[in-house]
Parts: structure tokens; C-alpha cells; sequence
């Protein structure tokens, strides 16, 4: 859990760097690229290149996915929406962590749809004077961002706590350099197909790369995947969104004072909403399994 919390704190700045240094001053594909790049040197030292295949290939498909695709929509979510509306709609990870551990259990459940809707109406509150198609369009890019981060880390949770189960012996940081890579081969095809020759301009702008590729993914991710084997699968869903509100504070404390906070806090608490909904329902399922005879 205390992993969890401090990479929590150190992600908090993240959303701000991107919005108010990189997006549309910094071509996205780049951005990515630089980032994972970064954070595959910082545990290169560490790879254990003898690591069985099943698992450095395993690893790399879900570095590709966590990483590498979660970060492309991502960048570009910032192209289409404010730093608050990308916090605030990063909110459904949870909703997709659950959703996903359903279709594993081959479950489904009518409250996932229930959820959904409600939560377009709250983003729809955020901006009703600009629902423009670019709005609609940032909206559903962070939930393709969402979707491949939860599918990472529920996959990642699993096929570790699977390969320790079959007698692992390598030690977590011998193997995660795999993760990086196979979010690097992503990141490299998607730059050099549709990277502009936008590159950063300033001192600042490199030092928010270094920083965001070598700590905030480097060591951030590291830690994130590592504390959520940790933890119980609705623990992990909780902490996906303590995030949000340490993102938000930082935001419009420091750079977005501007915001209209009436429509921001409207939409955000019936977005909220819809997720505390779909966890008092998630945890009376469980429950009720439990009690079951």
C-alpha cells in the first residue's frame, strides 16, 4: 500500500508538466518515445538477459500495452482537453479494472453500462457550452488510455503473482526492464509512422522529459506494478483514482486558477458518483459470494 501512496505523490505533478510544457509545443510522439526510452536505461542495468522467454515476452506485451499504447492516447488527450478534464476522466480505471476481472470470471454485469452513462453526463456538465466533436473526441481517447492501463496492471499482477506461484526466482527489478522494452518497440513504430519534427525547444522542456522518463516512469512504474501485487484487486481499483484529486490540487493551485470550479466540481462529483456507485456494487457482489452457502 505504501508504494502505491508514494508513487501517487509523485505522479500528482505529472498531468501539469504535460499540459502546460509539452502538449502542442512538443510533438506526443516524441514525448512518448523520450519517456520510455528514458525509463528502459534506467533498468537496463538491472535486465537479466537470461530471463526464461515465456516471461521477457510475456512482460513486453504487457509494457506494450500499459505503457506503450496507454501513452499514446494519452499525450494526445492533452491535445483535445484541459489538465482537469484529463484527471477527472481518467477516473473509470477502476470501472475497467472490475470489468476486466469479470470477463476473466466470465461475468457480466448491467451496472458497467449503468456506470458508464452516468459518468457521460457528468462529463457532458464540465463543458455543456462547448461540447464540441474534439471534447467527445478527448473524452474517449483517455478512456483508451484508461483501458490499456487497467488491462497492464491487472495482467501484470496476475502473471507475476502466477510465476512466483511456479517458482520464479528472479528478482522483480531483474525482469522489468522487459516491460520498457516492449513499451519502447511501440513507441518507436508509432514515432517514426506519425512523428512531426516538433522537438523540445527549451531547457525546461528537455528537463521535464528527463524527468518524467527516468523518475515519474522509470521508478514510478516500477513501484506502481510492484506495490499492486501487493494488494487486494479492489484495493488497487481505490488507489487508481487517489490520483485524481492529488493531480487536480496541484493543477489549479498552481497552474489552472482560471477554471470554472462550479462546473468543474458539478460534473466531477456525479463522475465520482458513478464510480462510488460501481464499487458499492462491486463489494455487495463479493460480498453476497462470501455469504453464499
Amino acid at each position: 500500500m505504501i508504494l502505491l501512496i508514494l508513487v501517487t505523490l509523485l505522479w500528482a505533478f505529472s498531468f501539469s508538466l504535460i499540459g502546460v510544457y509539452l502538449a502542442g509545443q512538443v510533438d506526443s510522439y516524441f514525448s512518448v518515445l523520450t519517456r520510455v526510452l528514458l525509463a528502459t536505461l534506467v533498468f537496463l542495468p538491472f535486465l537479466n538477459w537470461r530471463t526464461p522467454p515465456r516471461t521477457a515476452f510475456t512482460l513486453m506485451a504487457i509494457g506494450a500495452v500499459q505503457l506503450g499504447l496507454m501513452y499514446l492516447f494519452y499525450y494526445q488527450s492533452f491535445l483535445l482537453l484541459s489538465v482537469p478534464e484529463v484527471l477527472l476522466f481518467t477516473i473509470f480505471t477502476p470501472v475497467y479494472i472490475a470489468l476486466i476481472y469479470d470477463l476473466l470470471a466470465r461475468r457480466f454485469s448491467i451496472w458497467n453500462l449503468l456506470v458508464a452513462a452516468t459518468a457521460v453526463a457528468g462529463a457532458a456538465i464540465i463543458r455543456w457550452d462547448t461540447l464540441s466533436g474534439d471534447y467527445w473526441l478527448g473524452f474517449f481517447v483517455v478512456q483508451g488510455a484508461n483501458l490499456c492501463f487497467a488491462t497492464g496492471q491487472v495482467a501484470y499482477k496476475q502473471f507475476m503473482q502466477s510465476a512466483y506461484g511456479r517458482g520464479q526466482t528472479l528478482a522483480p527489478r531483474q525482469t522489468f526492464g522487459w516491460f520498457f522494452i516492449g513499451a519502447s518497440l511501440v513507441a518507436t513504430t508509432a514515432w517514426l509512422i506519425l512523428g512531426k519534427p516538433q522537438f523540445p525547444g527549451t531547457g525546461v522542456q528537455w528537463g521535464i522529459l528527463l524527468w518524467l522518463g527516468a523518475v515519474a516512469s522509470g521508478l514510478g512504474y516500477f513501484l506502481w506494478n510492484k506495490g499492486a501485487t501487493q494488494v487486494s484487486a479492489g484495493t488497487l481499483a481505490a488507489m487508481n483514482n487517489a490520483l485524481i484529486p492529488a493531480g487536480l490540487l496541484v493543477n489549479l493551485m498552481i497552474w489552472n486558477r482560471d477554471a470554472n470550479l462550479v462546473r468543474l466540481a458539478t460534473g466531477g462529483v456525479i463522475i465520482v458518483l458513478a464510480v462510488v456507485l460501481s464499487e458499492w456494487h462491486s463489494r455487495a457482489r463479493n460480498g453476497k459470494h462470501r455469504d453464499s452457502p
